[in-house]
């Protein structure tokens, strides 16, 4: 009866497996993906090694000049869009023309990393199953990705017919302003567009690949209080009021105790009060002057707000204003100014459909299926930009470790899981009918 058993479970085990196996364009996209390995790291070690800093307009414009040449050979048309005008080098576009009425997809990365010239973090160093460089998981592993899939699409015979734009901005980690101008024809594309593939960084948690639907929004404010200033034995009569510092405590305490509700939260980064107080034209100082026997006159304060939602941010930004123009002893004047920033992305029902489709994919493939990701455990990116026009999912690049920092490490394999996913999933979705 055991051995029975057993042999049952064995055919049982063994049908599974066949079922969950890709065939055909699918079984050749991934064996194209695997067979090119080596082919795709020398493109990203070209690209890692060619310093990109958003400020690097020029290193920008070499990475451009590499990317290029291997989506030309595909069938992409390439379409650079200068942004000197914001100090920026600007957005190259990538477009394939396949079948007509087929969903068009724009896929979504960026040229720019966070490392300028003056890092000392520069080189693509590869060891074992690790490689390490300025940006090779943020975002140049997903430039990688990207053209791994597409690749293994042309050679599945599966890319033809396909609608594709990839869309990379030059300016993702430090975006030229105004926002308006910089990400005005990546919202025209999704505008054009049924689905938006993002492919900045797979996130993991405890060892477990997961889905991402939904990012916070990235929004930063400054508040400026004056008061009434004069000597400080005058301090708390009603002629001369608290000044500036007591009414900036009153009002930070009143935000922090009122705006908390779920996915929202508001962090005061910068802060200087006195007989005198600046921001500095980086916003990234603030500066204050006066005497201890001097009641203060200004407080200046900087911070940012994160939101899940259009309507949570329009929400959140009317109580700190509201509260912000509460009376306070001695105040005599107090406004708070909210910077274009990055809009939410709100997981909505379209995203979680998404990340289905993707799910389906990861049985073809034998993998887990991938649990949404909390968006709190996840920063603003463009595809927030792109929103509230179309449905999409985030985080179709490697998995990274270290963004951001000396030492910014991918994990290759992931690499290589990634591109099958893409590959599988645009193919997919480019053979639906588009509802544009």
């Amino acid at each position: 009866m055991r051995l029975v058993a057993s042999t049952i479970i064995g055919f049982v085990l063994a049908g599974a497996s066949a079922l969950a196996a890709p065939a055909g364009p699918e079984a050749k996209m991934v064996a194209t993906i695997d067979a090119e390995q080596a082919r795709t790291l020398k493109f990203l070690e070209a690209m890692v090694n060619q310093n990109s800093g958003s400020r690097n307009l020029d290193g920008v414009r070499k990475v451009r000049d590499i990317v290029i040449p291997e989506f030309t050979a595909l069938g992409f048309m390439p379409r650079w869009i200068p942004m000197e005008q914001i100090g920026r080098a600007g957005h190259l576009v990538l477009t394939h023309k396949g079948r007509k009425g087929a969903k068009k997809l724009l896929l979504i990365g960026h040229l720019d990393t966070v490392f300028e010239p003056d890092s000392p973090f520069q080189m693509y160093v590869l060891k074992g199953d690790k490689a390490t460089g300025p940006g090779v998981g943020d975002d140049k592993g997903g430039i990688a990705a990207i053209l791994a899939a597409v690749r293994a699409m042309q050679a599945a015979g599966t890319l033809k017919n396909a609608n594709i734009e990839v869309f990379l901005t030059g300016d993702e980690e430090e975006a030229g302003s105004p926002t308006e101008v910089a990400r005005a024809d990546l919202i025209a594309a999704a505008k054009a567009a049924d689905v938006a593939l993002d492919f900045e960084g797979l996130s993991r948690e405890d060892g477990k690949d997961m889905g991402s639907i939904a990012r916070r929004s990235s929004q930063s404010w400054t508040m400026t209080i004056e008061a009434r200033s004069g000597h400080s034995s005058g301090v708390w009569s009603e002629k001369a009021g608290d000044g500036a510092i007591y009414a900036a405590a009153k009002i930070i305490t009143a935000l922090r105790e009122e705006l908390p509700e779920p996915y929202l939260t508001l962090n005061v980064g910068l802060i200087a009060g006195g007989a005198e107080a600046d921001v500095a034209e980086d916003n990234a100082h603030v500066s204050a002057q006066g005497k201890t026997n001097i009641i203060a006159g200004k407080v200046v304060a900087r911070g940012d707000l994160r939101t899940l939602s259009l309507a949570q941010n329009r929400n959140a930004m009317r109580k700190m204003e509201a509260i912000v123009a509460r009376k306070f002893p001695g105040v005599t004047s107090a406004r708070i100014e909210f910077s274009e920033g990055y809009p939410p992305m709100a997981p909505t029902e379209a995203n979680k459909a998404l990340l289905a489709k993707l799910n389906g994919v990861n049985a073809t493939l034998g993998l887990p299926e991938m649990q949404p990701l909390d968006p709190m455990k996840r920063g603003a990116g463009d595809i927030s930009f792109v929103a509230e026009h179309i449905d999409g999912l985030v985080g179709l690049g490697p998995h990274s470790t270290g963004d951001h920092a000396p030492g910014e490490t991918v994990d290759v394999p992931s690499l290589w899981t990634q591109a099958k996913r893409a590959a599988l999933l645009m193919t997919r979705l480019t053979a639906e009918k588009s509802a544009k």
